[in-house]
């Protein structure tokens, strides 16, 4: 079992929490359903990691500005939403376990819901709603933080601090956590400050069955959405025609994208991030899709390629193939207690052996090569997949081994610039003792399948 804890079983949380939509897929969840049981396992999973008499702050991510006196919507800090379920700007969580007074051992405090700040920005959590939605009792206004948060300091011997531990994070915009952990250094720099995110990347990684259903529902609206779109392209619709059709698809069921959309024809799925989306998808070309949504705040990630007319060429196939075996495999290779740097090697050992039997690369190029820079990097030349959860891009220890309860993706490719297209395939799997389960497999990627849903649909 990959899960401990007085969280609700899957059986109950779908009792309680799904509810109806009017459309076909039935099984949608808005994030105030989900009942404060994870949030609570959650952080008492944080707290049994802390050491002794210490706190820990967690701060809502920037409301980031554009330009005049505009502003970006708000990305909920996935860390905070995820010892919470709480996304309002602003709102700073405080733990600690080993406080004196019980009343001060799980803190929030929420910006004040004042009629003058809801004309302009709508709806503040009140505490109420916020207890019910966290499972924390006791709930504060912004304006009693310094005053609680100096008493427990003068208290603690340990505070853990957050930041953005991200490998392949890059940190160009100083954030909220940032100058909070440059604050409490100055005023109290006789404490042991500790990382915080060492502790939650443990335990984000490991996913609970309540957040495996909320991925699985967020691969669910991905799978209806692409269905959509497989009746909906043809020769002469635009890249951004086909984004829309997702859009329209994943806000009426309650979702958004999980990320920004990919929908690449031709040469333009070469470009591993292209996300212009504005070019003519033209007869006779591949399409890539690299899209899929969010819901509640945990995302899925999916990647299908399919032929604008809905016919692959022969060559097209023969790549297609090869991409689809190497996915396969790749998913049976995910077991707990491999590495993910071995995982990784597996497969681009996998994809060497296929771009020979393309007539890609030689046995020849193959003996000489350079060993820092090996020949099927040409064709392939990033990850084969990466953990995922309430970032599409989530946090792990990956130089650990894989364990069981995690939930990868799995996207292998081959990049064919000299012939003008590329062929990506990628589904989100959940690593268990009993060998893995993807999540996308109901999600059409036979190419036979692909081409008898487009005609269908299209005639």
């Amino acid at each position: 079992m990959y899960w401990r804890g007085d969280e609700l079983t899957v059986e109950e949380h779908r009792t309680v929490c799904w509810i109806t939509h009017r459309s076909e897929l039935t099984q949608i969840m808005h994030y105030d359903a989900i009942l404060p049981g994870l949030f609570i396992a959650n952080r008492d999973r944080l707290k049994s990691l802390m050491l002794p008499n210490s706190l820990a702050v967690v701060n809502a991510n920037d409301v980031l500005p554009t330009n005049a006196d505009g502003a970006l919507r708000l990305v909920p800090n996935a860390d905070l939403y995820y010892l919470t379920g709480i996304g309002q700007e602003e709102s700073i969580l405080l733990l600690y376990p080993d406080a004196d007074d019980e009343k001060h051992r799980e803190l929030l405090f929420l910006r004040e819901a004042k009629p003058e700040l809801e004309l302009w920005e709508g709806h503040k959590l009140t505490k109420e709603e916020a207890r019910k939605a966290s499972g924390i009792d006791h709930v504060h206004w912004l304006s009693e933080f310094p005053k609680l948060f100096h008493r427990l300091m003068c208290e603690c011997d340990h505070v853990y601090l957050n930041s953005n531990e991200h490998k392949r994070a890059e940190i160009v915009v100083e954030t909220r956590e940032a100058r909070f952990v440059q604050w409490v250094r100055s005023q109290y720099p006789l404490h042991s400050c500790q990382r915080l995110a060492r502790l939650l990347h443990r335990l984000r990684v490991e996913k609970s069955p309540t957040e495996v259903e909320l991925i699985r529902t967020a691969c669910k609206l991905t799978g209806k959405a692409f269905r959509r779109v497989l009746g909906f392209i043809k020769p002469g619709v635009t890249e951004r025609e086909v984004e829309a059709e997702f859009a329209h698809e994943f806000i009426r069921n309650q979702g958004a994208f999980a990320y920004s959309p990919i929908i690449a024809s031709g040469a333009n799925a070469c470009a591993l991030h292209y996300t212009e989306n504005d070019k003519p998808c033209r007869s006779g070309e591949l399409l890539l899709l690299d899209v899929a949504a969010s819901c509640s705040n945990y995302n899925a990630d999916m990647t299908r390629t399919i032929p604008v007319n809905g016919r692959f060429t022969a060559r097209q196939k023969q790549v297609y193939s090869a991409v689809l075996r190497v996915l396969r495999q790749s998913i049976q290779g995910l077991v707990p207690g491999k590495r993910p740097k071995v995982w990784q090697k597996e497969a681009e050992q996998m994809i060497e052996k296929e771009l020979v039997g393309l007539g890609l690369l030689t046995l020849r190029q193959i003996r000489k090569q350079d060993p820092e820079n090996p020949a099927f990097k040409k064709y392939f030349m990033h990850g084969v997949g990466h953990p995922l959860g309430l970032d599409v891009h989530d946090v792990g220890i990956t130089t650990e081994p894989i364990q069981a309860g995690w939930v990868m993706t799995v996207e292998p490719a081959i990049y064919v610039r000299e012939e003008g297209f590329a062929v990506r395939l990628e589904n989100d799997v959940l690593v268990t003792e009993n060998g893995p389960v993807d999540l996308m497999a109901n999600i059409p990627i036979e190419a036979d399948e692909i081409e008898e849903l487009m005609r269908r649909k299209n005639s």
